[in-house]
């Protein structure tokens, strides 16, 4: 080796000064994985940045105006279940909150014109999230309607036509459903629990332990949670920021905004038609879910209600700001 670097001391500096740029580059790479001191430090920093709160209950509660016991203490623990899984599946109530700004507006007016109280909007959004889903046993759609009980009820269920799907007409025939339920059992709780658990489930309890009164009775497990469930999502629902949800208008989504085109013979191909429409064969079925298949073949000359995009189907809620 030969200039100043034959001198063991700059050699010396010079390998301390390299193990120091080599520590720091390490340190740099890894200090978003393994945070540095002992184990009781890294819990301490945990524990000063996490926080989880239990939840104080609110004193009075109702569903359709129908008093809810919480001077009961089966009853408050009940409630205080359902707050807390809805409260900290954030993911989920998010959606939900998102989901009900576009879905409440549309149902909302139909109960209110049925006359079955606004509350039981809370029943579709925990059936089923406010989304077109299928259950593993068949029910289907916002309502969750089997097949069965859907036609019985007024709906049109075939391989081109599923009004299950239609969130306007099975809504109008869940308020069918939930009317007499609530005629037959004396209250609205008894009305959803029966919508969960089936006339004949109902009649059952009710004729085994000799009472109607749903917070008294017990259940199978998911219709013992039903209406809690309902409850725990009106809370959370009308009063965000008391369960620590915070959203914005924009975050909100708004409800479709579109045309409406009234159909009363076939269509051979729907897709070819909605290009014809000025849409997209994705969009109509986006907005017309109950249309089972890619053609109408309406041997039965009804009229349809079909929805397509409006001009500014596609504008964005900060267009607006």
């Amino acid at each position: 080796m030969t200039g100043p670097l034959r001198h063991p001391l700059l050699r010396g500096l010079l390998l301390a000064l390299l193990v120091s740029l080599g520590a720091l580059v390490v340190h740099l790479f890894t200090f978003g994985v393994v945070a540095p001191g002992s184990d009781i430090d890294h819990q301490r920093a945990f524990n000063d940045g996490y926080r989880i709160f239990s939840l104080t209950l609110p004193d009075e509660l109702s569903l359709c105006d129908e008093a809810v016991p919480l001077e009961k203490l089966d009853v408050r623990e009940r409630l205080d279940r359902e707050l807390l899984v809805n409260t900290y599946w954030q993911s989920n109530t998010l959606l939900a909150h998102k989901r009900a700004a576009r879905w409440f507006p549309v149902i909302a007016p139909i109960l209110a014109r049925e006359g079955v109280p606004d509350d039981m909007k809370y029943l579709a959004l925990i059936e089923s999230g406010l989304t077109n889903v299928v259950s593993p046993v068949g029910a289907t759609g916002f309502w969750q309607f089997m097949k069965e009980t859907a036609i019985q009820h007024g709906l049109e269920v075939n391989g081109e036509v599923d009004e299950r799907y239609n969130v306007v007409r099975s809504t109008e025939a869940a308020c069918r459903y939930l009317k007499e339920s609530r005629a037959k059992y004396g209250s609205w709780a008894m009305a959803a629990a029966s919508y969960n658990l089936g006339p004949g489930g109902v009649e059952k309890q009710i004729d085994r332990q000799g009472t109607s009164d749903y917070y008294a009775m017990q259940l199978p497990e998911e219709t013992s949670r039903y209406v809690f469930r309902m409850l725990a999502m009106k809370e959370i629902i009308t009063d965000p920021e008391r369960y620590g949800f915070h959203l914005r208008s924009k975050d909100l989504y708004e409800p479709y905004r579109t045309r409406a085109v009234e159909i009363s013979g076939p269509i051979e191909d729907l897709a070819a038609w909605a290009v014809r429409q000025g849409t997209n064969y994705r969009t109509l079925k986006l907005l017309n879910p109950w249309l089972r298949d890619n053609k109408l073949t309406n041997a039965k000359g009804r009229t349809y209600t079909v929805l397509l995009p409006a001009d500014d189907f596609d504008r964005l809620a900060t267009d607006e700001e």
